[in-house]
């Protein structure tokens, strides 16, 4: 039986390295899409196009490639997997999200994907929209400080000058943005499992997401 797995939550929960862990140890294959978001975004920055024009952005959409393989964004054929992670990338992908052509295309997409497949996918609307019969669904969260020090620790990492009141600060309005969208909220599904990442480990994380599934499994054998 194939096996589709959401993981939803807020930034900074620790999704994207979660969903990658656990396909690579079920063998999955892994759908970030938020990274697809993030693409179109940038291709609406560099057009220097109106990011809340759905006229505009059905355009950019129809004259848009989008590839996603194995650990890599290509857009147009180019590779972005590290561009479309930049601040400014990150302050303006909330427009893109909003986009209901966007957010309609995507999940179509998103959903061609993943036929067929053993698949992990990471978002903030994989469980509730995207699909809502998927075998096994999770909802990972952390407290907001938590997240902002992890975040923090990424971009100083990088060399990136940020303070940590600005991270937090930039989070809660993004949380609360994500949380009132009129398209696609986000929201733990109602039979999702609910995971507080904040004192525990990604690897202790990762074992509990995978006993589940393995558990479903075998239990749809």
């Amino acid at each position: 039986m194939l096996m589709i797995v959401t993981i939803d939550g807020p930034a900074g929960a620790g999704k994207s390295s979660a969903a990658k862990m656990l396909a690579r140890r079920l063998g999955f294959d892994f759908l970030d899409t938020g990274a697809m978001y993030r693409a179109v975004t940038l291709a609406a920055l560099r057009a220097n196009g109106p990011l809340d024009d759905e006229a505009y952005l059905t355009s950019l959409l129809h004259d848009m490639r989008l590839d996603l393989p194995a650990g890599h964004v290509m857009l147009n054929g180019e590779d972005v997997t590290g561009l479309i992670r930049t601040p400014q990338v990150t302050a303006s992908s909330g427009k893109i999200a909003d986009s209901r052509v966007v957010r309609t295309q995507l999940v179509k997409r998103q959903r061609e994907i993943a036929a067929g497949r053993d698949i992990v996918c990471e978002g903030r609307d994989q469980g509730t929209l995207v699909f809502p019969n998927a075998e096994a669904k999770f909802f990972l969260e952390a407290s907001d400080e938590e997240r902002a020090e992890r975040r923090h620790r990424e971009l100083q990492a990088k060399g990136e000058a940020i303070t940590f009141e600005e991270i937090l600060d930039s989070q809660r309005r993004r949380d609360a943005r994500d949380a009132c969208r009129d398209i696609a909220p986000m929201k733990a599904a109602p039979d999702a499992i609910r995971i507080d990442s904040t004192a525990m480990s990604l690897e202790n994380v990762v074992r509990m997401m995978e006993e589940i599934v393995r558990t479903r499994a075998q239990a749809s054998e």
